[in-house]
């Protein structure tokens, strides 16, 4: 504990003397930010000043923004604070562990050996980099499965909430400018690469959802069932059916259909015991099926596919793009 002296019959005023050296405790960090200072009766008893006396150096010091008071509390010393741009005070006060986090990835490179100006260019360069990215989000697919890329781009332009444009790899080669982000399934990934690489974009892989729970029903069917599957992309479809049979082989009888498709679409509603299909396409399926309720004897279950992207793949695609 800092122990206070006064001289009584200097020639300097006893409160001059309390106050410089409760100054000097604060500018030599023995009181640092936040140390609450001796109560006035405390310090009374140490110096032998009145309690008034102490009061007035306190209001000096406050007056001066060395100390602070807490109602109920005491006083206390200030936390100097770096003054900000003003037109930056929206900003943090919205986002308030902001200024922080900047702050640390600064200190961070600082602490590498990179100078302020080589910080101030990486951090502009991703910054515009990220800006390039979402100016333009495109996503690829072959011609021959555009329906997939209709998936995407529907529940990209869901999640993302920016415009996202779709556009054939075919295409793709063929554009003159193409700045953005391209965004494919791992099925296209080398092609959209190989294109890319030629106008210097980056492209950004999904994962498409996992279909777990629909897996597990499949595996539970009964012997001879009837599974249909409908859908807007061709190469869906074709995947369903290789997958289903090397989990049942020949036990399942597997209908697939593209939702524009009226007359498969027809056959597989009257006779397949359970339907799965992707979102846009559910609509359809249920009017099909409320057209032939008539016909048959039970209506199948109809099992609807919310997502065609895997949700972690999209909260990565945000990030990657700078959208949270």
């Amino acid at each position: 504990m800092v122990q206070f002296q006064i001289q009584p019959d200097s020639e300097i005023p006893s409160s001059t003397q309390l106050l410089n050296q409760i100054r000097y405790a604060i500018a030599s960090r023995q009181f640092s930010p936040g140390h609450r200072l001796p109560s006035t009766r405390a310090l009374a008893m140490q110096t032998g000043l009145h309690r008034n006396t102490i009061s007035k150096v306190y209001r000096h010091l406050e007056e001066d923004g060395l100390v602070e008071s807490v109602a109920g509390s005491g006083i206390y010393v200030r936390a100097q604070t770096i003054q900000r741009n003003p037109s930056l005070i929206p900003l943090l006060e919205q986002y308030p562990q902001a200024d922080k986090i900047v702050q640390l990835c600064l200190d961070q490179l600082l602490q590498q050996g990179c100078s302020l100006n080589q910080a101030r260019e990486l951090f502009s360069a991703e910054i515009d980099w990220r800006l390039r990215s979402i100016a333009q989000v495109i996503v690829t697919v072959p011609s021959d499965d555009i329906g997939a890329g209709k998936l995407i781009v529907e529940e990209l332009e869901q999640s993302l909430k920016i415009p996202v444009q779709l556009v054939s790899l075919e295409e793709l080669t063929n554009l003159v400018e193409l700045a953005g982000t391209v965004v494919t399934t791992r099925y296209f990934i080398g092609q959209a690469e190989e294109i890319a690489a030629l106008k210097s974009v980056r492209v950004i892989p999904i994962d498409i959802y996992d279909y777990e729970q629909e897996i597990k029903l499949l595996k539970k069917l009964a012997k001879d069932s009837c599974v249909g599957v409908v859908s807007l992309s061709s190469g869906l479809l074709r995947s369903a059916e290789v997958i289903i049979h090397s989990l049942r082989g020949s036990e399942l009888l597997v209908l697939t259909a593209q939702v524009g498709d009226a007359y498969k679409l027809n056959a597989i509603v009257k006779s397949a015991q359970v339907i799965i299909c992707d979102r846009p396409s559910f609509a359809t399926l249920k009017s099909a099926v409320q057209a032939v309720r008539e016909d048959i004897i039970r209506p199948p279950q109809l099992i609807c596919c919310e997502n065609f992207v895997g949700t972690k793949s999209i909260d990565l695609l945000k990030r990657e793009l700078g959208l949270g």
